[in-house]
């Protein structure tokens, strides 16, 4: 079963194609129609200050040399595309074997960013306890819930979903629901 949800994952590369790597699997996602399903592709970096013969000057530093974030929904097929990338040499989390990797855990990515000086993705949506909701994503895609918590510093929602005639609960990102007008 592939999952339809976006998530981070890490691609092992030769060490010092980063960037390579990056502008590649960016242009394949172009060229081969899966803009749907590779989105961003990160090379960690952050700026440090180095003294160089008495000098002091700010560089720019890998922090994870033979490492890319790639942030996609796991497919046969985008999967392929990824691990096929020149310079690519696997997915980390990956048991190999065609195995499909692990994704990053949401903290770990957030960890990431933040250190980068990157600014995260906030979801800005205007959901209140007890208004109905659609869900655009995930599992329960289509299907419309009753808020019962939210909490914005973790951009989550506890909704109650009607399926087959009773509530169930579930945990789901501002990224996962829509408001019903």
């Amino acid at each position: 079963m592939e999952s339809q949800e976006k998530h981070w994952y890490v691609l092992h590369t030769y060490a010092g194609y980063e960037n390579r790597v990056k502008s590649n699997l960016l242009s394949r996602a172009q060229s081969m129609g899966m803009k749907d399903y590779i989105f961003q592709v990160i090379v960690a970096e952050e700026k440090v200050r180095e003294v160089k013969d008495g000098k002091e000057k700010e560089v720019v530093e890998n922090t994870f040399p033979g490492y890319v974030l790639v942030e996609m929904i796991m497919t046969d097929q985008s999967w392929y595309i990824a691990r096929n990338t020149p310079g690519v040499t696997g997915f980390l989390g990956s048991h190999g074997g065609g195995s499909k990797p692990t994704p990053l855990l949401p903290e770990e990515v957030e960890r990431i960013l933040k250190r980068m000086g990157a600014e995260i993705t906030v979801s800005d949506i205007d959901v209140k306890v007890g208004e109905t909701i659609k869900v655009i994503a995930g599992a329960f895609a289509d299907l419309s819930g009753k808020v019962t918590e939210v909490d914005h510093e973790k951009q989550k929602v506890k909704v109650n979903i009607d399926m087959f005639g009773r509530e169930t609960p579930a945990e789901l990102g501002f990224d996962q629901i829509d408001t019903i007008d």
